[in-house]
């Protein structure tokens, strides 16, 4: 990609995400930049309108935005889950080849976002107008990775739904177990994240 594709890319995904808030702020930035560098290094066009492209957030808020405006992928298209670490930082993953990367900033890019606008900027700006003028490769960290489970159980079975017999919601995309012959929902198989406070 060239230098004026890149930032034109980078400016009109962020202007994208800056239209989802205030204003643009630095995670964003950071977002569109993990999200066109993920495309980059799968070698796939971006923003997608399929479900080839897959990631994996480490963490939610602003840095999402950013990435969902450069990728198209979304947690209700089912391309964008969180694996929530407190980290920003993406793992991409090509569904047809399987082959992964995962993105995170550099040590010391705020410091050097900074840095390149001197004194003409408060810290906020400066990191907005930084991340957009960093090169790729002083930015983000970007490693090919492995993913240590099943990626087609996880994408499950579109269009399967079935009844848990004990508290009679429907599950979907097979993500029931069998116990006892019956279906039952990941929740009433004692992984529920919540318990219930009705009498």
């Amino acid at each position: 990609m060239t230098t004026r594709v890149l930032e034109s890319s980078v400016a009109v995904a962020c202007a994208a995400s800056a239209a989802q808030h205030e204003r643009l702020c630095p995670r964003q930035v950071l977002g569109v930049r993990i999200g066109i560098a993920a495309g980059q290094a799968l070698g796939l066009t971006l923003p997608r309108d399929d479900k080839r492209l897959l990631l994996f957030a480490e963490t939610d808020g602003c840095v999402l935005d950013g990435v969902t405006a450069a990728t198209g992928c979304t947690v209700g298209h089912r391309t964008l889950r969180i694996v929530d670490y407190g980290r920003v930082a993406v793992t991409a993953v090509d569904v047809e080849t399987e082959h992964a990367v995962r993105i995170a900033p550099r040590a010391g890019v705020r410091e050097l976002a900074i840095s390149l606008a001197g004194d003409a900027l408060p810290r906020y700006y400066a990191q907005v107008e930084g991340y957009q003028q960093i090169p790729a490769h002083d930015l983000l960290r970007i490693e090919p990775v492995a993913l240590t489970f099943d990626l087609a159980a996880l994408l499950g079975h579109r269009g399967t739904r079935v009844d848990c017999t004990r508290c009679g919601e429907e599950v979907l995309n097979g993500r029931e177990v069998y116990v006892g012959g019956g279906a039952v929902c990941p929740g009433c198989q004692g992984g529920a994240y919540y318990r219930s406070c009705a009498g």
